[in-house]
Protein backbone atom coordinates (compact mmCIF):
# COMPACT_ATOMS: atom_id res chain seq x y z
CA UNK A 1 0.00 0.00 0.00
CA UNK A 2 1.53 3.30 -1.10
CA UNK A 3 1.78 6.16 1.33
CA UNK A 4 0.59 9.56 0.19
CA UNK A 5 3.13 12.37 0.50
CA UNK A 6 1.62 15.25 2.46
CA UNK A 7 3.08 18.62 1.48
CA UNK A 8 2.85 21.21 4.28
CA UNK A 9 1.05 24.47 3.55
CA UNK A 10 3.21 27.43 2.63
CA UNK A 11 1.54 29.32 5.46
CA UNK A 12 3.25 27.03 7.98
CA UNK A 13 6.58 28.57 6.92
CA UNK A 14 5.49 32.20 7.14
CA UNK A 15 4.62 34.49 10.03
CA UNK A 16 1.13 35.92 9.48
CA UNK A 17 0.71 39.63 8.91
CA UNK A 18 -2.52 40.37 10.77
CA UNK A 19 -4.39 43.34 9.32
CA UNK A 20 -6.19 45.26 12.06
CA UNK A 21 -7.66 48.21 10.15
CA UNK A 22 -8.65 49.15 6.64
CA UNK A 23 -7.59 52.79 6.99
CA UNK A 24 -4.64 52.84 4.59
CA UNK A 25 -4.16 55.09 1.57
CA UNK A 26 -4.72 53.07 -1.63
CA UNK A 27 -1.50 52.08 -3.34
CA UNK A 28 -0.95 50.27 -6.60
CA UNK A 29 2.04 48.30 -7.84
CA UNK A 30 3.67 50.04 -10.80
CA UNK A 31 4.26 46.91 -12.87
CA UNK A 32 0.55 46.13 -12.79
CA UNK A 33 -0.59 49.63 -13.74
CA UNK A 34 0.16 49.77 -17.44
CA UNK A 35 0.69 46.28 -18.78
CA UNK A 36 -2.01 43.74 -19.66
CA UNK A 37 -2.15 41.55 -16.55
CA UNK A 38 -5.94 41.34 -16.15
CA UNK A 39 -9.08 40.85 -18.18
CA UNK A 40 -10.95 44.13 -18.71
CA UNK A 41 -14.31 42.41 -19.16
CA UNK A 42 -16.68 41.00 -16.54
CA UNK A 43 -17.54 38.09 -18.82
CA UNK A 44 -15.40 35.00 -18.32
CA UNK A 45 -12.20 35.14 -20.36
CA UNK A 46 -10.13 32.05 -21.14
CA UNK A 47 -8.15 33.35 -24.12
CA UNK A 48 -4.60 34.09 -22.91
CA UNK A 49 -2.90 37.48 -22.93
CA UNK A 50 0.40 37.42 -24.84
CA UNK A 51 2.25 40.74 -24.71
CA UNK A 52 5.81 41.34 -25.89
CA UNK A 53 7.88 44.48 -26.35
CA UNK A 54 11.66 44.36 -26.49
CA UNK A 55 12.78 41.80 -23.93
CA UNK A 56 9.74 42.49 -21.70
CA UNK A 57 7.03 39.86 -21.91
CA UNK A 58 3.74 39.24 -20.11
CA UNK A 59 1.78 36.02 -20.55
CA UNK A 60 -1.45 35.43 -18.65
CA UNK A 61 -3.33 32.13 -18.76
CA UNK A 62 -6.73 31.17 -17.39
CA UNK A 63 -8.49 27.90 -16.67
CA UNK A 64 -11.99 27.32 -18.08
CA UNK A 65 -13.52 26.66 -14.66
CA UNK A 66 -12.80 30.12 -13.25
CA UNK A 67 -11.61 32.29 -16.12
CA UNK A 68 -8.93 34.95 -15.98
CA UNK A 69 -8.62 37.35 -13.03
CA UNK A 70 -10.31 40.65 -13.89
CA UNK A 71 -9.32 44.22 -13.20
CA UNK A 72 -12.03 44.24 -10.49
CA UNK A 73 -10.37 41.22 -8.87
CA UNK A 74 -7.16 43.28 -8.81
CA UNK A 75 -8.77 45.38 -6.05
CA UNK A 76 -7.71 42.58 -3.69
CA UNK A 77 -4.07 43.11 -4.67
CA UNK A 78 -4.38 46.90 -4.38
CA UNK A 79 -5.80 46.48 -0.88
CA UNK A 80 -3.03 44.07 0.10
CA UNK A 81 -0.34 46.42 -1.25
CA UNK A 82 -1.91 49.34 0.63
CA UNK A 83 -1.86 47.48 3.94
CA UNK A 84 1.70 46.23 3.49
CA UNK A 85 3.07 49.66 2.54
CA UNK A 86 1.24 51.34 5.41
CA UNK A 87 2.65 48.85 7.91
CA UNK A 88 6.16 49.16 6.44
CA UNK A 89 5.95 52.96 6.71
CA UNK A 90 5.09 52.54 10.39
CA UNK A 91 8.09 50.28 10.93
CA UNK A 92 6.02 47.13 11.36
CA UNK A 93 6.93 43.69 10.09
CA UNK A 94 4.94 42.27 7.21
CA UNK A 95 4.90 39.07 5.22
CA UNK A 96 3.25 37.51 2.19
CA UNK A 97 0.82 35.70 4.50
CA UNK A 98 -2.10 38.07 5.24
CA UNK A 99 -4.79 37.40 7.83
CA UNK A 100 -7.85 39.67 7.81
CA UNK A 101 -11.62 39.89 7.90
CA UNK A 102 -13.54 40.11 4.60
CA UNK A 103 -15.35 43.16 6.00
CA UNK A 104 -12.04 45.08 6.17
CA UNK A 105 -11.23 44.39 2.54
CA UNK A 106 -14.70 45.02 1.15
CA UNK A 107 -15.13 48.35 2.95
CA UNK A 108 -11.67 49.54 1.90
CA UNK A 109 -12.35 48.98 -1.81
CA UNK A 110 -15.82 50.52 -1.76
CA UNK A 111 -17.89 47.32 -1.84
CA UNK A 112 -21.03 46.39 0.08
CA UNK A 113 -20.88 43.75 2.80
CA UNK A 114 -23.91 41.61 2.05
CA UNK A 115 -23.93 37.87 1.43
CA UNK A 116 -23.63 38.44 -2.33
CA UNK A 117 -20.51 40.57 -1.88
CA UNK A 118 -18.83 37.90 0.25
CA UNK A 119 -19.64 35.37 -2.46
CA UNK A 120 -18.18 37.66 -5.14
CA UNK A 121 -15.03 38.11 -3.03
CA UNK A 122 -14.53 34.35 -2.88
CA UNK A 123 -14.98 34.21 -6.65
CA UNK A 124 -12.30 36.86 -7.05
CA UNK A 125 -9.90 34.92 -4.83
CA UNK A 126 -10.56 31.77 -6.86
CA UNK A 127 -9.75 33.56 -10.14
CA UNK A 128 -6.65 35.20 -8.67
CA UNK A 129 -5.36 31.81 -7.58
CA UNK A 130 -6.28 30.04 -10.81
CA UNK A 131 -4.74 32.68 -13.12
CA UNK A 132 -1.16 31.88 -14.12
CA UNK A 133 1.24 34.71 -14.98
CA UNK A 134 4.58 34.33 -16.71
CA UNK A 135 6.72 37.45 -17.11
CA UNK A 136 10.28 38.67 -17.59
CA UNK A 137 9.63 41.91 -15.67
CA UNK A 138 12.12 42.38 -12.83
CA UNK A 139 14.03 39.25 -13.73
CA UNK A 140 17.38 38.56 -12.10
CA UNK A 141 20.78 38.44 -13.75
CA UNK A 142 20.58 34.75 -14.59
CA UNK A 143 16.80 34.34 -14.59
CA UNK A 144 14.56 35.22 -17.53
CA UNK A 145 11.03 34.13 -16.61
CA UNK A 146 9.00 34.16 -13.41
CA UNK A 147 5.78 32.15 -13.24
CA UNK A 148 3.25 32.53 -10.45
CA UNK A 149 -0.41 32.97 -9.56
CA UNK A 150 -1.70 36.15 -7.96
CA UNK A 151 -2.58 34.22 -4.81
CA UNK A 152 -0.71 31.06 -3.86
CA UNK A 153 -3.40 29.76 -1.51
CA UNK A 154 -6.30 31.09 0.54
CA UNK A 155 -8.65 29.89 3.24
CA UNK A 156 -11.74 31.14 5.05
CA UNK A 157 -12.72 30.67 8.68
CA UNK A 158 -16.48 30.19 9.12
CA UNK A 159 -18.80 29.72 12.08
CA UNK A 160 -21.23 26.85 12.37
CA UNK A 161 -23.97 28.92 10.74
CA UNK A 162 -21.76 29.55 7.71
CA UNK A 163 -20.93 33.18 8.51
CA UNK A 164 -17.37 34.06 7.45
CA UNK A 165 -15.33 35.44 10.35
CA UNK A 166 -11.89 35.63 8.82
CA UNK A 167 -9.78 34.96 5.76
CA UNK A 168 -6.13 34.51 4.95
CA UNK A 169 -4.10 34.21 1.78
CA UNK A 170 -0.49 34.02 0.65
CA UNK A 171 0.78 36.43 -1.99
CA UNK A 172 3.44 35.43 -4.55
CA UNK A 173 6.99 36.52 -3.87
CA UNK A 174 7.15 38.47 -7.16
CA UNK A 175 4.25 40.70 -6.14
CA UNK A 176 5.37 41.09 -2.52
CA UNK A 177 8.85 42.21 -3.55
CA UNK A 178 7.34 44.76 -5.89
CA UNK A 179 5.33 46.19 -3.00
CA UNK A 180 8.04 46.47 -0.35
CA UNK A 181 10.35 48.15 -2.87
CA UNK A 182 9.29 51.72 -2.19
CA UNK A 183 10.05 52.92 -5.73
CA UNK A 184 7.61 50.46 -7.27
CA UNK A 185 4.40 51.64 -5.58
CA UNK A 186 2.19 54.64 -6.37
CA UNK A 187 -0.72 56.16 -4.48
CA UNK A 188 -4.03 56.12 -6.30
CA UNK A 189 -7.19 58.14 -5.82
CA UNK A 190 -9.77 56.33 -3.64
CA UNK A 191 -12.34 57.31 -6.27
CA UNK A 192 -10.70 54.70 -8.52
CA UNK A 193 -12.83 52.04 -6.85
CA UNK A 194 -16.01 53.77 -8.03
CA UNK A 195 -15.04 53.41 -11.71
CA UNK A 196 -17.37 50.83 -13.22
CA UNK A 197 -15.85 50.18 -16.65
CA UNK A 198 -12.91 47.85 -17.20
CA UNK A 199 -11.24 50.09 -19.78
CA UNK A 200 -11.60 53.24 -17.68
CA UNK A 201 -10.18 51.44 -14.65
CA UNK A 202 -7.21 50.29 -16.70
CA UNK A 203 -6.89 53.75 -18.27
CA UNK A 204 -6.76 55.43 -14.86
CA UNK A 205 -3.89 53.19 -13.81
CA UNK A 206 -2.05 54.00 -17.06
CA UNK A 207 -2.66 57.72 -16.48
CA UNK A 208 -1.45 57.57 -12.88
CA UNK A 209 1.68 55.68 -13.84
CA UNK A 210 2.63 57.70 -16.94
CA UNK A 211 1.12 61.16 -16.64
CA UNK A 212 1.41 61.31 -12.86
CA UNK A 213 1.23 64.98 -11.90
CA UNK A 214 3.15 66.34 -14.87
CA UNK A 215 1.51 69.60 -16.05
CA UNK A 216 1.88 68.57 -19.69
CA UNK A 217 0.65 65.06 -19.14
CA UNK A 218 1.26 62.23 -21.59
CA UNK A 219 0.32 61.54 -25.20
CA UNK A 220 -0.57 58.05 -26.41
CA UNK A 221 -1.40 56.65 -29.80
CA UNK A 222 -4.73 54.84 -29.53
CA UNK A 223 -3.40 51.81 -31.40
CA UNK A 224 -0.57 51.58 -28.88
CA UNK A 225 -2.98 51.77 -25.96
CA UNK A 226 -5.05 49.00 -27.51
CA UNK A 227 -2.00 46.75 -27.67
CA UNK A 228 -1.00 47.55 -24.09
CA UNK A 229 -4.48 46.87 -22.73
CA UNK A 230 -4.71 43.24 -23.81
CA UNK A 231 -8.37 43.88 -24.67
CA UNK A 232 -10.18 41.37 -26.87
CA UNK A 233 -12.14 44.20 -28.51
CA UNK A 234 -11.33 45.23 -32.06
CA UNK A 235 -9.23 48.37 -32.41
CA UNK A 236 -12.18 50.31 -33.85
CA UNK A 237 -14.41 49.32 -30.90
CA UNK A 238 -11.63 50.08 -28.41
CA UNK A 239 -11.13 53.54 -29.97
CA UNK A 240 -14.89 54.16 -29.81
CA UNK A 241 -14.88 53.28 -26.10
CA UNK A 242 -12.01 55.73 -25.52
CA UNK A 243 -13.97 58.50 -27.24
CA UNK A 244 -16.99 57.82 -25.05
CA UNK A 245 -14.81 57.83 -21.92
CA UNK A 246 -13.19 61.10 -23.00
CA UNK A 247 -16.65 62.61 -23.48
CA UNK A 248 -17.69 61.63 -19.95
CA UNK A 249 -14.36 62.51 -18.25
CA UNK A 250 -14.76 59.95 -15.42
CA UNK A 251 -11.11 59.55 -14.40
CA UNK A 252 -10.38 61.14 -11.00
CA UNK A 253 -7.51 63.60 -11.28
CA UNK A 254 -7.12 63.41 -15.07
CA UNK A 255 -8.63 64.95 -18.18
CA UNK A 256 -8.69 63.10 -21.50
CA UNK A 257 -8.47 64.79 -24.90
CA UNK A 258 -8.77 63.05 -28.28
CA UNK A 259 -6.40 64.45 -30.92
CA UNK A 260 -5.68 63.54 -34.55
CA UNK A 261 -2.43 63.92 -36.44
CA UNK A 262 -1.58 62.53 -39.87
CA UNK A 263 -4.60 60.20 -39.82
CA UNK A 264 -3.56 58.86 -36.43
CA UNK A 265 -5.84 59.06 -33.43
CA UNK A 266 -4.17 60.10 -30.18
CA UNK A 267 -5.22 60.34 -26.56
CA UNK A 268 -3.73 63.06 -24.39
CA UNK A 269 -3.93 62.54 -20.63
CA UNK A 270 -3.62 65.71 -18.55
CA UNK A 271 -3.55 65.83 -14.75
CA UNK A 272 -6.03 68.05 -12.96
CA UNK A 273 -7.11 68.41 -9.35
CA UNK A 274 -6.77 65.10 -7.54
CA UNK A 275 -7.25 63.82 -4.02
CA UNK A 276 -4.01 61.86 -4.10
CA UNK A 277 -0.99 63.45 -2.51
CA UNK A 278 2.74 62.77 -2.77
CA UNK A 279 3.77 59.95 -0.43
CA UNK A 280 7.55 59.35 -0.24
CA UNK A 281 8.98 61.04 -3.26
CA UNK A 282 8.92 60.95 -7.00
CA UNK A 283 9.29 57.77 -8.95
CA UNK A 284 7.85 58.42 -12.39
CA UNK A 285 9.69 59.47 -15.52
CA UNK A 286 8.34 61.08 -18.68
CA UNK A 287 8.30 59.96 -22.29
CA UNK A 288 6.21 59.52 -25.39
CA UNK A 289 3.97 56.51 -25.81
CA UNK A 290 3.78 54.90 -29.20
CA UNK A 291 3.65 58.09 -31.26
CA UNK A 292 5.80 59.48 -34.04
CA UNK A 293 6.74 63.16 -34.29
CA UNK A 294 5.38 63.93 -30.86
CA UNK A 295 7.07 63.99 -27.51
CA UNK A 296 6.40 63.69 -23.92
CA UNK A 297 4.38 65.58 -22.79
CA UNK A 298 -2.85 60.56 9.95
CA UNK A 299 -3.59 56.96 9.34
CA UNK A 300 -3.90 54.46 12.20
CA UNK A 301 -1.78 51.35 12.58
CA UNK A 302 -2.64 48.99 9.73
CA UNK A 303 -1.32 45.73 11.02
CA UNK A 304 0.97 43.89 13.35
CA UNK A 305 2.85 40.63 13.44
CA UNK A 306 1.33 37.71 15.27
CA UNK A 307 4.53 35.68 15.72
CA UNK A 308 7.89 36.78 17.09
CA UNK A 309 10.33 35.51 14.46
CA UNK A 310 10.06 36.78 10.90
CA UNK A 311 11.04 34.51 8.06
CA UNK A 312 13.73 35.96 5.81
CA UNK A 313 12.98 35.17 2.18
CA UNK A 314 16.17 36.70 0.84
CA UNK A 315 19.54 37.64 2.30
CA UNK A 316 19.24 41.37 2.45
CA UNK A 317 16.83 44.22 1.79
CA UNK A 318 18.21 44.96 -1.68
CA UNK A 319 15.64 44.21 -4.34
CA UNK A 320 17.21 44.27 -7.82
CA UNK A 321 15.66 45.10 -11.13
CA UNK A 322 13.55 48.20 -10.60
CA UNK A 323 11.19 48.51 -13.50
CA UNK A 324 12.03 52.01 -14.68
CA UNK A 325 12.39 50.91 -18.31
CA UNK A 326 8.63 50.67 -18.71
CA UNK A 327 8.40 54.31 -19.73
CA UNK A 328 10.93 53.68 -22.47
CA UNK A 329 8.82 50.73 -23.53
CA UNK A 330 6.02 53.17 -24.24
CA UNK A 331 8.20 54.91 -26.83
CA UNK A 332 7.96 52.04 -29.28
CA UNK A 333 4.87 50.79 -31.01
CA UNK A 334 4.12 52.36 -34.34
CA UNK A 335 7.44 53.77 -35.45
CA UNK A 336 10.52 55.69 -34.31
CA UNK A 337 10.12 58.57 -31.91
CA UNK A 338 11.29 61.97 -33.07
CA UNK A 339 11.44 65.39 -31.46
CA UNK A 340 8.20 66.23 -29.72
CA UNK A 341 5.98 68.64 -27.87
CA UNK A 342 5.95 67.49 -24.25
CA UNK A 343 8.74 66.11 -22.06
CA UNK A 344 10.89 63.05 -22.71
CA UNK A 345 12.31 60.10 -20.91
CA UNK A 346 15.34 60.77 -18.77
CA UNK A 347 18.73 59.64 -20.03
CA UNK A 348 19.21 57.96 -16.67
CA UNK A 349 16.68 55.27 -17.55
CA UNK A 350 17.97 51.87 -18.72
CA UNK A 351 18.75 51.74 -22.42
CA UNK A 352 19.14 48.02 -23.03
CA UNK A 353 16.23 48.00 -25.51
CA UNK A 354 17.73 49.05 -28.79
CA UNK A 355 14.30 49.68 -30.31
CA UNK A 356 13.26 52.08 -27.56
CA UNK A 357 14.44 55.66 -27.67
CA UNK A 358 14.72 58.25 -24.97
CA UNK A 359 14.58 61.97 -25.68
CA UNK A 360 16.21 64.32 -23.16
CA UNK A 361 14.32 67.49 -22.30
CA UNK A 362 15.82 70.48 -20.47
CA UNK A 363 12.63 71.10 -18.47
CA UNK A 364 12.21 67.49 -17.36
CA UNK A 365 10.85 66.94 -13.88
CA UNK A 366 10.11 63.61 -12.33
CA UNK A 367 6.49 63.05 -11.46
CA UNK A 368 4.26 60.82 -9.42
CA UNK A 369 4.59 59.95 -5.79
CA UNK A 370 4.26 56.83 -3.74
Amino acid sequence: MSRRLIVPSERSKLDPFVVVTGDASPRDQRDLMERPFFSLAKAKRTRPILYQTGDVSVEVYAVPEHGMATIWDADVLIWAASQIVEAENLGLKTSRFLRFTPYQLLIAVGRQTGARDYKLLKGALARLQATVVRTSIRHGENWRRHQFSWINEWEECARGDGRIEGMEFVLPDWFYRGVIDRSLVLTIDPAYFSLTGGIERWLYRVARKHAGRQPRGWLFEVAHLHEKSGSLAKLADFAFDLRRIAARQPLPGYRLNIERRDRRELLRILPCKSSTAPVDGAVNQLGTSGVRAIGTSGVPVSGFRECKPQLTLWQDATIPGRNLESNLESNCCSGPVRVADNAAASAELPTEHSSEQSLPHPDHKTGGGR
